[in-house]
């Protein structure tokens, strides 16, 4: 099985020392690169080289620079979906995003993890587990969303969470470790 394989599936892979990947998120990040240097009212270039970045998008989104990433075909957008200034997503797995999203400042989606062994650290060897957020969720600034984690439709997580199980629909969750504080009622 190829490192990208396992990757994909889970599994311990070479992160740091195979070629194919280094590749890979060397091209996404001179993209970055790029999308980071485009003027900030230039909205259709900008639109133009996200859609070469991430792996589907869907209707109209909006994301503010700078924007950062590991792979870019491992993301997924729904429709009118926004993140704020310094998103940053290690797509070493596959992060689903849906519709009506929206995204505060400074927030981070982390599919990779590290053993705990050292030995298999040292070999530069790492896990990724995906993530996925549903429709109409608020993610407020700060928030860092771990590997393998799923935030229901209709959550609200607060500001400065560390979000590292799943999140139930309809919930408000805040704090680190994230926990659920409150359930809503859905309005849609």
């Amino acid at each position: 099985m190829k490192e990208k394989e396992k990757m994909l599936a889970g599994e311990l892979y070479d992160a740091n020392y195979n070629e194919e990947l280094k590749k890979e998120r060397q091209k996404v990040k001179d993209l970055c690169y790029e999308y980071n240097q485009i003027k900030p009212s230039n909205h259709e270039e900008r639109n133009k080289i996200m859609k070469i970045i991430l792996g589907k998008t869907k209707g109209d989104f909006f994301i503010e620079q700078p924007f950062m990433c590991d792979y870019g075909y491992n993301i997924e957008i729904g429709k009118n979906f926004y993140a704020n200034h310094n998103l940053i997503i290690l797509d070493s797995n596959k992060v689903k995003f849906g519709d009506n999203v929206l995204i505060a400042p400074n927030c981070g989606f982390y599919t990779a993890g590290h053993p705990i062994e050292v030995e298999q650290r040292n070999k530069g060897l790492e896990y990724a587990k995906p993530i996925e957020v549903g429709n109409n969720v608020w993610i407020g600034g700060n928030v860092v969303v771990l590997p393998g984690v799923r935030i229901g439709d209709n959550c609200i997580i607060g500001a400065g969470s560390i979000v590292t199980k799943d999140i139930p629909e309809n919930s408000i969750a805040v704090g680190n470790p994230c926990r659920v504080i409150k359930k809503v009622n859905s309005m849609i």
